[in-house]
């Protein structure tokens, strides 16, 4: 039997299709929560952290992380491994990340127009019609970007991405299910041999995206009857080592007959490809200074330490509060909320954050103050950079003490 595929944003009637086309075909639907669920017991990631991978917001770490990236590929694997079976109906994020090639796929969109939609929203949430305008809004943002991530589109309703278009304003759900059905019968659809080693080819992909995931790589990975081609996106320095060594990760993939690499049309572009230390700490510099703090970041970018930047308290307390620094370079000389007031909340609500003290401007009661809250150093401007690479080193050392 074929697949069906859903893709939806909200107040379009997706449910009353779902519910009755699962009720009337007996086909499995599988959601999101169960794509995810099945990626956390691939990957032993937590299954909250892989959800996050289907929002907007993306970590200010990620650019160096690649968390996001890493989240994504296993859930492509779990999608993977989930349409070995067939008589399924799959509905959400998850269904985009299904390719093409594999034809016995039908993919339906259910989309409304905007007015419909808002009086949906509005009857069935019970909120006025400018926060029903907002609540859509932000539904589509967020398909908009996960569409982005995946294949640089930003129009998630492109009808070029799928079999058929459901208009729910003008279809009832009774039309809506016969569509689908009718559709579902077209031998195009049907699974062949073909479609099949497709469906394979995909999850061996999956596999080797994974893999290369688990080793810190980010690249794109494609598959055809044992033939595996990965796709550098980013510029890179070294690129015939960089080749080599997704060749030689690749290659230890069961069902891997051979490797190519190949250059993307990103690879030309100013960001440099950068492996990912999984061991290196999550470093959070805050700093008014901005000339200064940029040009440290540049520094340490130099020594293979990255990090993210922030510009006063109030920011850098925003983004513990939304993401999971590890390692705080503070300064205390700060407007608005001073470094002594954020080392003291950090400590309060976070107290597994190693936080370094970097001032030009304390005293050695500031010192102490620092000391006694918890801070895990204290350094004065201007430091040289081989005592400030080793301080972080000995917090990172700490850091992952702690997490063993």
């Amino acid at each position: 039997m074929s697949i069906v595929t859903i893709f939806s944003s909200e107040f379009c009637r997706k449910e009353a299709i779902v519910d009755q086309f699962v009720s009337r075909t007996g086909y499995r639907r599988v959601a999101d929560g169960d794509v995810t669920a099945m990626a956390a017991k691939l990957s032993g990631m937590d299954e909250g952290k892989l959800r996050e991978a289907f929002g907007p917001k993306v970590s200010v770490f990620n650019k160096f992380t690649h968390e996001r990236e890493r989240s994504i590929a296993w859930l492509r694997l779990a999608a993977a491994e989930i349409i070995a079976e067939d008589s399924l109906l799959i509905d959400g994020f998850s269904s985009q990340l299904l390719p093409k090639m594999i034809s016995h796929i039908l993919r339906v969109c259910i989309i409304a127009d905007l007015q419909f939609r808002t009086e949906t929203a509005q009857s069935e949430a019970g909120v006025s019609k400018k926060d029903a305008a907002n609540m859509i809004r932000k539904a589509d943002e967020e398909r908009a970007a996960w569409m982005h991530d995946l294949y640089k589109i930003r129009d998630p309703w492109d009808a070029s991405l799928y079999d058929i278009v459901i208009p729910t304003d003008k279809l009832s759900p009774d039309e809506s299910v016969e569509l689908i059905e009718e559709n579902l019968r077209s031998e195009v659809i049907r699974p062949t041999d073909s479609s099949k080693r497709a469906a394979e080819d995909f999850k061996l992909a999956a596999r080797v995206g994974v893999k290369l995931a688990a080793e810190g790589h980010n690249a794109e990975v494609e598959a055809r009857d044992g033939l595996v081609t990965i796709t550098i996106n980013k510029n890179v320095l070294m690129l015939q080592r960089l080749e080599d060594e997704l060749k030689s990760i690749a290659e230890t993939v069961e069902g891997v007959k051979s490797v190519e690499t190949r250059i993307g049309k990103g690879f030309h572009r100013a960001d440099i490809y950068r492996k990912y230390d999984f061991d290196a700490p999550k470093l959070l510099l805050v700093d008014d200074e901005r000339e200064f703090v940029q040009t440290l970041s540049e520094r340490l970018l130099m020594r293979d330490v990255n990090s993210a930047v922030a510009y006063d308290g109030e920011s850098a307390l925003d983004i513990l509060s939304e993401d999971q620094p590890e390692v705080m370079l503070l300064d205390l000389k700060m407007p608005g909320i001073d470094g002594i007031e954020v080392l003291r909340k950090v400590k309060e609500t976070r107290p597994e954050v190693e936080v370094i003290i970097l001032t030009g401007h304390g005293s050695e009661e500031d010192r102490e103050t620092c000391m006694s809250l918890g801070a895990f150093a204290y350094l004065q401007k201007p430091v040289a950079i081989e005592v400030l690479t080793e301080t972080l080193e000995k917090a990172n050392e700490k850091i992952q003490k702690n997490k063993a």
